[in-house]
């Protein structure tokens, strides 16, 4: 198992930090996750103009910040002085990293300038089994796996995960296609290996259902983990723990800690202990 994906129980992503009251992908966010007991911390990057990395999830400033423009237009200069929610500056990747050597960090890089300087920043942090890239574009995870090698863990790109689920809607029809090989290599319904090592996905897409038991049935056999974004009911929450599903990124980072500590397996990032809520 990669060293990202090695963790007792259910992993706990909090999605841009999380929503404790700090704006999102802030470094306030980040601490404050961390202070919680989360290990796991969900981001997204950019590249500037000028090729410098920072934690931001849109494509332009306007919606989060004091200021306008595409981060992609501007340089660093200029971002630096952009304020999350009026207070916050946008963090480099690469602070990120350093500020928090104890954290997990999964990444999604939202555009193909991104890609390059990514993996340098992990490169140069040696941040190789904390870091997971996941995305909504094969090609930027084709880049990103090019470059950095197998070392780097990643998600299952669109086409993957589409392959994924008709590999298990067929199992739910065909039984005798699934594999009863222990252990062996996971493979597309093609026959092509699948470049990712977990399948990061929503409940639902576009109103048809992608993660049912069937889904997470399927992955665990091919070999791959199952994480479900974004989550924030306690009831949804439960019932995909009860698919046996692998992690949940959340932005009620204590909705999802409180569900997890009332079934024993909340791990405390900050202690590294199995804990219960509500018990010594």
């Amino acid at each position: 198992m990669h060293p990202f994906l090695d963790h007792p129980g259910p992993l706990a992503f909090a999605h841009r930090g999380g929503d404790l009251g700090r704006p999102e992908n802030s470094l306030a966010a980040f601490e404050a996750a961390v202070a919680l007991g989360y290990r796991y911390l969900e981001t997204d990057v950019h590249a500037t103009a000028d090729g410098v990395l920072v934690a931001f999830h849109d494509t332009h400033l306007d919606r989060v910040t004091d200021r306008a423009g595409a981060v992609a237009e501007l340089p660093w200069e200029s971002v630096r002085r952009a304020r999350i929610g009026g207070t916050e500056p946008v963090p480099l990747l690469e602070d990120l990293l350093g500020a928090f050597p104890g954290a997990r960090f999964n990444i999604d890089v939202k555009a193909a300038p991104a890609v390059g300087p990514l993996v340098e920043a992990i490169r140069r942090t040696d941040a190789w089994d904390r870091v997971c890239v996941g995305g909504f574009s094969d090609s930027r995870l084709a880049a990103v796996r090019a470059a950095a090698g197998p070392r780097l863990a990643t998600s299952l790109g669109p086409r993957e995960v589409a392959r994924l689920r008709l590999r298990s809607l067929a199992e739910s029809f065909l039984p005798g296609r699934a594999s009863t090989r222990s252990g062996a290599p996971s493979e597309a319904p093609s026959g092509a290996p699948f470049a990712g090592l977990c399948a990061q996905v929503p409940e639902r897409h576009r109103g048809v259902r992608v993660v049912d038991r069937a889904f997470v049935r399927t992955a665990h056999r091919l070999g791959l983990q199952v994480h479900v974004w974004t989550v924030d009911d306690p009831t949804r929450i439960r019932a995909l723990l009860d698919l046996g599903v692998d992690g949940i990124m959340a932005d009620r980072i204590d909705v999802l800690r409180d569900v997890l500590g009332e079934r024993g397996c909340w791990t405390d990032g900050s202690t590294g202990s199995s804990t219960v809520m509500g018990t010594p």
